[in-house]
């Protein structure tokens, strides 16, 4: 399933690892990933006090729930980025373009004043569709 990134002049250009916006032909299936925190399999929260330790174990269980649905994080259309602090911004996308590389998803961030544990920094949300 080709996904296309999106640009235009029309809008100013993403200042972090995202697009404008992004296209998908759904002939597969729909994957909603729920909010992904820093918490380890063994139920440890990775990077306690670190955004980007905790943004890298983000990924990497996106990446393991996407990967259960049978896809791959290339699959991902849609994320909405929840952080504690948005001066960590910088902090969060060096390690997103880690994962995601274009056509890269649509995505939104936004602060909050709390997370479901306080040690949470970030969490991460993701629609992919996979063939």
């Amino acid at each position: 399933m080709p996904k296309t990134q999106i640009s235009t002049d029309a809008l100013r250009s993403p200042n972090g690892v995202f697009s404008q916006a992004t296209t998908i032909e759904a002939t597969g299936r729909l994957v909603f990933v729920s909010g992904m925190t820093a918490r380890r399999p063994d139920g440890s929260i990775a990077g306690v006090g670190d955004v980007r330790e905790q943004t890298r174990q983000v990924c990497e269980n996106v990446k393991s729930a996407v990967e259960a649905a049978g896809g791959t994080l290339a699959d991902v259309c849609r994320v909405d980025v929840y952080v504690r602090n948005m001066e960590d911004f910088a902090k969060i996308h060096e390690i997103r373009a880690q994962y995601f590389t274009e056509p890269l998803p649509a995505s939104t961030m936004v602060e909050v004043s709390k997370l479901a544990h306080p040690d949470y920094l970030i969490e991460i949300n993701a629609i992919a569709v996979v063939a």
